[in-house]
């Protein structure tokens, strides 16, 4: 795959950055070494090989899910100015 001048400046526009006439050229030469480079990828054999999240083996910590706090609902909205079944009543704002 080859990238064009009008394939540039494309890029250019959709990613916002200002390209002058004389960059194209060069960025031009830059997306298609990196696109060189991708394809190349595409040859690499990876039968059976498993999809990895890290390059290092890795296996997340857990912890128990449970509660650990609460129970004291009425502490917590008693100095609201108006509350409804142990809930923080607020002005309506949405008509």
């Amino acid at each position: 795959m080859s990238v064009d001048e009008k394939t540039v400046r494309r890029i250019a526009h959709l990613a916002r950055i200002a390209v002058t006439d004389a960059e194209v050229p060069h960025l031009q030469g830059e997306l298609n070494a990196i696109l060189s480079f991708v394809e190349q990828l595409n040859e690499v054999n990876v039968e059976g090989i498993e999809p990895m999240t890290s390059v290092t083996p890795m296996v997340m910590k857990k912890r128990q899910d449970g509660v650990t706090d609460g129970g004291y609902a009425e502490k917590i909205v008693r100095n609201a100015p108006a509350t409804e079944d142990n809930f923080f009543l607020v002005p309506k704002v949405v008509e």
